[in-house]
């Protein structure tokens, strides 16, 4: 069965957008479109989206790799968690209204691969449900002094994450946790 993986790339101060969902301050720190993948992408065999993910801010906006996963360097089905699809269908992907349905799609497409979580709500979802199996946070070195913070759920207690690995890449440092179950 495919491991559900919420990846993010995150500020040194704890936010994954700035304000108003902005991504603008990313794209200075990606790798070019078209270049060598994410490594990540290799072991992608599905997304799970959230609906102002889908629809927000790219950070690869005006470039070759816009509107696509890793800037172009992935592709593959797609599953966006939403109750109001768009109007006109999508190319490559399913838009679906309840996150049990969402997660059974995603898994059986991934064929084994992972599941590759964005959208910091669909990943708050996925944790409370049980269902997400990894963390992966790139923290890049800036400080946005405010956004969208990493994981927002006041009421949700204390998780528990096994640490799996620490890379140090060109643009990144990049944490990977396992989800810990009681």
């Amino acid at each position: 069965m495919a491991g559900l993986l919420y990846s993010v790339s995150m500020s040194l101060d704890g936010f994954i957008a700035g304000p108003e969902g902005d991504m603008s301050w990313l794209a200075p720190l990606l790798p070019p479109p078209g270049g060598e993948p994410a490594p990540l992408a290799a072991e992608v065999g599905a997304l799970l989206i959230g609906r102002r993910t889908f629809g927000g801010d790219d950070p690869y906006r005006d470039t070759e790799g816009e509107g696509e996963a890793f800037g172009g360097g992935w592709s593959g089905p797609q599953f966006v968690l939403t109750h109001r699809p768009p109007p006109h269908p999508v190319p490559g992907v399913t838009f679906v209204g309840d996150l049990d349905t969402a997660v059974r799609a995603a898994r059986e497409a991934a064929g084994g691969l992972t599941v590759n979580v964005l959208g910091a709500d669909v990943a708050r979802q996925c944790l409370a449900a049980g269902v997400l199996d990894e963390v992966l946070t790139c923290v890049v070195p800036v400080l946005l002094g405010g956004g969208v913070r990493l994981f927002d759920a006041p009421d949700a207690g204390p998780v528990a994450l096994e640490p799996l690995s620490v890379d140090r890449g060109p643009y990144s440092t990049d944490l990977r946790y396992r989800v810990r179950r009681n």
